[in-house]
C-alpha cells in the first residue's frame, strides 16, 4: 500500500469496534487514502462484540498548523531554577525509563549539556522484572517518567495519582510553551485516553514521534540491511523469496567465515533485552517480512485487520521461529542470541559478524563506519521481492511511548522544561545529532548542516570521540539514554528551510559519494539515492496513524497474561535453538499445551482480537 495523505486524524481515545467485519477490502498498493473533506468534525459511534463500552471517535479533518520556529520562545535558565528550589548546588534528576538500556548517573555530552542549560544531572532508571510496581508501592515513580506504552502501567500510574497534571500551576504554559502551542493534538489526544480510562480529562503527557502533518509514512526502519560487499562478491544473486534469503546467508558464510576479530560469523544476531509479550526478533521479522505489526500476543495485518494469534499453525508468528531454527540448523544463529544484550550485539555487528539486520539501527548504522566504507565493505537494505515491509504512517497526535513527570516530583517545572527544551527544533537537532554549533548547525540558506565531528558522530557513534568539555567519551554513550522521541524524525523542521530532522535528506549532505561501494549499491538499484528513497520502491505495507491505545487488562487477566508470556518467550527461544525439524515441531506444541493449560478458557486470545476490532474500527476512518 502506497499512501500519499491521511488528511484525518482521530483524537479521541474510544473503546471501538467494527459492527460486521473489519477493514472492507483490503487496500492495494498504489491506491490513495481517502481524504476527507476539509474542515469537517464528525462523531462517529460503532459497536461491537467483546467491546467494554462504546464512545464516540473526534475525528478532525483538513488542514493542520504547521509547528512554529523556536524564535521567540524564551528558555528558563539554571539561574531561575536555583532562584525558584533556593539552591545553587546541581539538582538530581531521576528518570525512569521503560524504553532505557541504560543504568546509573548520566554521563558524557548531553550530561554537559543539561550542567550548562539547567545545572541538573541526571540518573537513569531502567525497567524490569518489578521495577514499576516497586516503585508504584514507594509512591515515586521518579521525576521524569517515560512510558513504554499505553497499556496497563501507564494507565495504572495515571489512575492512581501518581502522574503530574501538566496545567496544575500553568506548568504547561510557563514551562512548556512550545510543546503547548505546537503540539495541541498529541496533548488533547493524552486527555481524551486519561478520560476514556477514569482519570479525568487532564495532560499527563504526550506520545512519541509527533508528527508535523498527518501526510505520509515516517522513515523506514525496517530495512533489511545486508553485507552489500559479500552480495557483490557472490555476483548478486536474486533474491525473491525467503528461501532465496536463507541460501544467501549459506553462501556468505562460504566466503565470510569468520568477522575481523577471527570470532565465527552468521547470519544473525540477536538479543532478549527488549523481549516483550513474544520474542522481539521473531516478532519484528514477521513485520519487515510480511508486514504485520505486533499486537498482545500475536500479529495484526495492517491491510485488513485480521488478528493473526502467535499460536496459529503456520501464522506469521512460527513462520519467523521456523526461519531462524532453520538459520540456527545451518550454524547461522549466533549461540550466544539467547543470553547477550544489545550492546554485545552491536559490537559484532561493527566488526562484521553478522551478514543480516531486520533494523538499520543494528545494521547499516553500526558496521557502516569510514573504515569499513573505505575498505569497500557495507551494509545496506536489499528487500526480496516477495516481502513487504512495514513503515509506520506519520500521527500528529503522537504515538504510545509517553512523556510525564511524576506526581511527587520535587521538579515539576524542571522537568516540564526540559521536556519541552527536547521538543523544541534546537532541542530536538540535539538530541539527535549532538551540541548545536559543535555537531551542527544551518548555513546562509536555512539548510541543515552537519560539521566534521557531527557527520563522524552520524556515520559512526560508537566511534566518535566527543571533546573534553562535552564529556569526553563516545558520541553514543553520551546520548540522552531515557530512548524516547519527542517529534517524528521525518516532521518538519521550522527553524531550517523546510527540511525535515532527518539528516538523511538533507540537501547539504546530498553529493556524490566517495565510496565505490555506496555507488555500486546505488547503480545495483536504479540509482536510488540512500534506503529510504529504495524502501519506498518496494511493496511496503504503511501502519495508519490513529488515537488507538491498548485497553486495560483486569488483575485476573495480567495473571494469565503473565504466564502465557513467559511460556511464549522461553518456548519460542528454545525453538529457535532446537537441533532438528522434530524437535522443534515438539516444542511447539508443548509450548500450545502449555498455553491452553494456563488459559483454558482463551481469554487472552479473546481479549487480542478485540483489541484488533478496537483499532480497525478506527483505521477505517482514515484508509
Amino acid at each position: 500500500m502506497k499512501l500519499k495523505k491521511i488528511l484525518s486524524a482521530v483524537l479521541a481515545v474510544s473503546m471501538m469496534a467494527a459492527v460486521t467485519g473489519c477493514g472492507g477490502t483490503a487496500t492495494e498498493s498504489g491506491s490513495e487514502a481517502t481524504q476527507a473533506a476539509a474542515g469537517e468534525t464528525q462523531a462517529t459511534e460503532a459497536a461491537a462484540d467483546g467491546a467494554e463500552n462504546d464512545s464516540a471517535a473526534v475525528v478532525v479533518t483538513g488542514e493542520v498548523a504547521a509547528p512554529e520556529s523556536s524564535d521567540g520562545y524564551t528558555e528558563p535558565t539554571a539561574e531561575e531554577f536555583a532562584e525558584l528550589y533556593g539552591t545553587e548546588e546541581p539538582i538530581n534528576i531521576t528518570i525512569y525509563s521503560q524504553l532505557a538500556n541504560y543504568s546509573g548517573e548520566l554521563t558524557g555530552w548531553f550530561a554537559e549539556l543539561m550542567k550548562k542549560k539547567y545545572n541538573c544531572v541526571m540518573t537513569i532508571i531502567p525497567d524490569s522484572d518489578g521495577t514499576f510496581d516497586t516503585r508504584m508501592e514507594s509512591g515515586n515513580l521518579g521525576d521524569i517518567i517515560v512510558f513504554g506504552s499505553t497499556g496497563n502501567d501507564y494507565q495504572r500510574a495515571a489512575t492512581e495519582g501518581m502522574l503530574f497534571d501538566w496545567n496544575e500551576d500553568d506548568i504547561l504554559s510557563d514551562y512548556g510553551a512550545y510543546v503547548k502551542d505546537n503540539m495541541p493534538y498529541a496533548l488533547k489526544n493524552n486527555a481524551n485516553l486519561n478520560n476514556s480510562i477514569g482519570a479525568g480529562e487532564v495532560v499527563y503527557g504526550f506520545g512519541h514521534n509527533v508528527a508535523s502533518s498527518p501526510e505520509d509514512h515516517e522513515a523506514f526502519f525496517y530495512t533489511m540491511d545486508i553485507r552489500w560487499d559479500l552480495y557483490k562478491e557472490l555476483g548478486y544473486p536474486e533474491v525473491k523469496t525467503i528461501d532465496d534469503l536463507y541460501q544467501l546467508f549459506v553462501d556468505m558464510k562460504k566466503i565470510c567465515p569468520t568477522d575481523e576479530a577471527g570470532n565465527e560469523t552468521y547470519a544473525v544476531s540477536m538479543w532478549p533485552d527488549w523481549d516483550g509479550n513474544m520474542v522481539m526478533y521473531a516478532k519484528a521479522f514477521a513485520t519487515c517480512y510480511w508486514g504485520y505489526d505486533e499486537m498482545g500476543f500475536g500479529l495484526y495485518d495492517v491491510e485488513n485487520g485480521v488478528y493473526h494469534d502467535a499460536l496459529e499453525p503456520d501464522g506469521p508468528y512460527l513462520k519467523s521461529l521456523k526461519f531462524f531454527n532453520k538459520l540456527y540448523q545451518a550454524g547461522l544463529v549466533d549461540p550466544n542470541s539467547i543470553t547477550q544484550t544489545y550492546d554485545k550485539m552491536s559490537e559484532k555487528a561493527q566488526n562484521g559478524g553478522i551478514f543480516f539486520s531486520i533494523f538499520d539501527y543494528a545494521g547499516s548504522a553500526l558496521y557502516n563506519s569510514e573504515n569499513h566504507l573505505t575498505e569497500g565493505k557495507a551494509m545496506y537494505p536489499m528487500v526480496p521481492a516477495d516481502a513487504s515491509p512495514l513503515c509506520y504512517g506519520m500521527n500528529v497526535m503522537g504515538g504510545n511511548r509517553v512523556w510525564t513527570i511524576g506526581a511527587n516530583s520535587e521538579y515539576p517545572e524542571l522537568c516540564m522544561a526540559i521536556i519541552n527544551y527536547l521538543a523544541t527544533p534546537e532541542g530536538y537537532m540535539t538530541y539527535n545529532y549532538g551540541p548545536k554549533d559543535v555537531c551542527w548547525y544551518y548555513d546562509e540558506n536555512g539548510n541543515s548542516c552537519l560539521t566534521e565531528l557531527g557527520e563522524s558522530a552520524f556515520k559512526d557513534r560508537k566511534g566518535t570521540i566527543m571533546p573534553d568539555e562535552w564529556g569526553g567519551i563516545s558520541f553514543n554513550e553520551g546520548t540522552f539514554q531515557a530512548n524516547n522521541t519527542t517529534w517524528s524524525k521525518d516532521a518538519t523542521n521550522p527553524d531550517s528551510n523546510g527540511e525535515t530532522y532527518n539528516a538523511e535528506n538533507w540537501a547539504s549532505r546530498r553529493a556524490d559519494t566517495n565510496y565505490d561501494i555506496l555507488q555500486d549499491w546505488r547503480d545495483k538499484n536504479n540509482g536510488n539515492y540512500n534506503a529510504q528513497e529504495y524502501m519506498n520502491t518496494t511493496n511496503y505495507k504503511v501502519s495508519l496513524a490513529t488515537s488507538y491505545a491498548e485497553s486495560s487488562k483486569s488483575d485476573e487477566l495480567e495473571l494469565v497474561w503473565e504466564q502465557v508470556k513467559n511460556t511464549i518467550v522461553t518456548s519460542s527461544w528454545n525453538a529457535i535453538y532446537a537441533e532438528s525439524d522434530e524437535e522443534f515441531d515438539s516444542i511447539v506444541a508443548d509450548m500450545s499445551a502449555k498455553v491452553q493449560e494456563y488459559d483454558p478458557e482463551g481469554v487472552c486470545l479473546a481479549w487480542c482480537e478485540n483489541e484488533a476490532k478496537i483499532r480497525c474500527a478506527l483505521e477505517d476512518q482514515v484508509r
